[in-house]
């Protein structure tokens, strides 16, 4: 019953990336704001991304059965005020609030995980929640794509709320309290300034060379913030008693090595994810719910390699072959997208993206299952958040930093042609397309795919570079501990 809440507590927060990212070009053309399309993902991860450690350690001094409450409750009014938005501001705003939320719902299901199963067992338990992280990413996409041609895109949001509620009340039935209390010394400096520096960093990737030159007061201002708050937080998370990121940790091979591979599998998952409907339905002309179909083979190669490798941990204890050839298998995934065009066949699309989620399936279970497997049980939480964290991380800036290159091209590409909205915000997508004649459908596509080819070059240099790190990684043979209490 554990394990099956966890996976609805999973398939909630993997639920609403997937359903978001196929609506996006519509949620866009109806609020106006194209240039500011990478903000509805970026803030959501990156609120995500610096409350994910604090939640670890929440779960680690008071237990992750009330922790995972507040968290739902978070996404959950999260979720209405998004479903409720009426510009693109106001939708930023509450992605931002969903996002607090949903930064728990991973670190908290995968902490739970090592509650209450041995680690030689957990890589099995992995491959399963990584086949739910698949199974959302075929229903998300046909859902955000029905709701899009059947209602409006704003019950993507609206969806969760049942979701919700049928998840936490499964966790709250098979995930019994101790009542056991302790008090605790909660590092709230080291939260504020982690904080400060990852959203300084964010703003930096999103905003520099694009909205403000590289050389302006606001970028050396926001990278001077970023600098100065890092180097705080480091001085801080020395002399805390109780620290939200133990500093020791990043002594272990185990984990900074995965945290590097997690940052880069993070940046390049993300990238292909948020974008490729935009390909779907402005390059190739799909309607919503059919650009949702046609990424069904990303989660056919996560389904087949994460359970797959999830077996291999389970049966020989060991991982370290996993990532390298994951690693490989994005390289060549990524370099496939890149060379996408308007008229690629319907195979060849289709062989591309199945090497990327070929490549992810390998990699996620294992960051989470050696991580867990190498640190002491007491830190077991805050070091499972610090991975995701750092994958949150690479996610967010990649996001940024792919979405201002995507939109900068794009607008050298068409300038003024792209027609816009009442907030002075381009709007391309599927209603706009259809009122358009073939020549200019064309000339559209053709600006997106030329705007998309670089985002999946430097995805796939930056995989290059995660391989090399992954040849770093020790093996650490997988063992079973004896398994603890539940926490409350």
């Amino acid at each position: 019953m554990v394990i099956i809440s966890i996976g609805l507590l999973l398939l909630l927060g993997a639920l609403d990336q997937t359903i978001v990212s196929t609506a996006l070009p519509t949620i866009t053309a109806d609020l106006g704001g194209l240039e500011h399309l990478s903000w509805v993902v970026t803030a959501y991860i990156l609120s995500a991304t610096v409350v994910a450690p604090l939640y670890g350690k929440l779960g680690d001094l008071y237990g992750r059965r009330n922790t995972v409450f507040v968290s739902v409750g978070l996404f959950l009014v999260g979720s209405i005020l998004c479903g409720a938005a009426i510009n693109m501001t106001y939708l930023i705003l509450a992605r931002a609030i969903q996002g607090f939320g949903g930064g728990g719902l991973f670190v908290l299901a995968l902490s739970v995980v090592g509650d209450v199963i041995p680690a030689k067992d957990r890589g099995k338990v992995q491959g399963v929640f990584a086949a739910v992280f698949s199974v959302s990413s075929v229903i998300g996409p046909l859902m955000g794509g029905w709701f899009v041609d059947v209602f409006s895109w704003h019950w993507i949001f609206f969806i969760n709320i049942p979701l919700g509620l049928i998840a936490v009340l499964g966790f709250a039935a098979s995930f019994k309290p101790t009542g056991k209390r302790t008090s605790h010394a909660i590092d709230w400096s080291g939260a504020v300034t982690l904080s400060v520096a990852l959203a300084a960093l964010t703003l930096v990737t999103a905003l520099g060379g694009r909205s403000f030159p590289w050389i302006s007061v606001e970028i050396i201002g926001l990278s001077a913030l970023a600098s100065i708050s890092a180097l705080a937080f480091i001085r801080i998370e020395r002399r805390a008693a109780e620290p939200i990121l133990p500093l020791n940790l990043f002594r272990l091979n185990v984990f900074w090595v995965t945290c590097v591979i997690g940052l880069i599998a993070g940046a390049a998952m993300f990238g292909a994810i948020t974008f490729m409907p935009l390909y779907l339905q402005i390059a190739q002309g799909a309607s919503p719910t059919m650009s949702g179909l046609l990424l069904i083979p990303m989660t056919v190669g996560i389904l087949l390699s994460s359970i797959g490798s999830g077996r291999y941990m389970a049966k020989t204890g060991k991982y370290r072959i996993l990532p390298l050839l994951g690693m490989s298998a994005l390289i060549l995934g990524m370099l496939l997208l890149s060379r996408l065009q308007p008229d690629t066949s319907l195979t060849v699309f289709s062989l591309s993206l199945a090497t990327v989620g070929f490549g992810m399936g390998f990699i996620f279970p294992v960051i989470t299952t050696s991580v867990q497997n190498a640190v002491p049980r007491e830190q077991m939480g805050t070091a499972t958040a610090a991975g995701l964290m750092f994958r949150q991380i690479g996610g967010s800036l990649a996001v940024a930093v792919f979405g201002a290159m995507f939109s900068a091209r794009l607008a050298a590409s068409l300038g003024d042609r792209i027609p816009t909205g009442d907030s002075g915000g381009m709007e391309i997508g599927p209603q706009m397309l259809a009122g358009l004649p073939d020549m200019a459908k064309a000339m559209i596509g053709q600006a997106v795919v030329d705007a998309l080819s670089p985002i999946y070059l430097l995805a796939a240099a930056l995989a290059f570079c995660g391989l090399l790190v992954s040849f770093l990684l020790q093996e650490v043979k997988l063992v079973n501990r004896q398994v603890p209490p539940q926490h409350e």
